[in-house]
């Protein structure tokens, strides 16, 4: 094997593996009904100006499995930090003690469960796509190969292999997806 065909199934693999990660961090967002510090990753604070990251103004813990704290650097941005909060869209509602943002992450009903279990699957598909993207930009490369003076055989095993990985990064979108749904679906 060629050191040319070598490198398009390490950046098929590399490409594949950045999608995984992406459907992972997209499905992190999707709320399964337990309060986690992740949940307000997307939130955007306005600090002097600038919209800031709500992890670099305050430290987000949890209180217990329905309740997440946000407390503050700063005690002048509750305001700010609850209107960040709100301005999410997340469907929380954050509460102002004077010291802290308390927020009540309420239960799920099983209507929004199905709703939710629909999205991570939407992910998934996306991420499908991605991989199927990943997969015919690296059988183009291998193609533009053949041109160089890459035999038939060789274009053929590289494109099977790259069939190969294609299989194994979609197994593991389904993998991922099927962990995400059981949380989701878990009372």
């Amino acid at each position: 094997m060629t050191e040319e065909v070598q490198m398009a199934l390490d950046e098929a693999k590399a490409s594949n593996e950045k999608a995984i990660q992406h459907l992972i961090s997209e499905l992190e967002k999707i709320r399964a009904g337990k309060a986690t510090p992740s949940l307000l990753d997307s939130v955007v604070v306005e600090y002097y100006g600038a919209l800031t990251p709500l992890s670099q103004l305050a430290n987000v813990s949890t209180m217990d499995a329905r309740t997440l704290t946000v407390q503050p650097w700063e005690k002048g941005l509750l305001e700010e930090i609850a209107k960040g909060i709100t301005h999410a869209n997340l469907g929380l509602n954050p509460q102002n003690n004077g010291e802290m943002i308390i927020i009540n992450v309420p239960a799920l009903t099983e209507e929004r469960r199905l709703e939710l279990v629909k999205k991570a699957k939407a992910e998934g598909e996306h991420a499908k796509v991605s991989i199927r993207n990943n997969r015919k930009e690296s059988n183009d490369l291998i193609k533009s190969l053949k041109s160089d003076g890459l035999s038939e055989d060789q274009v053929k095993d590289a494109e099977a292999k790259i069939q190969t990985i294609t299989d194994q990064y979609t197994k593991r979108v389904d993998e991922v997806v099927v962990v995400k749904e059981k949380d989701i679906l878990t009372v």
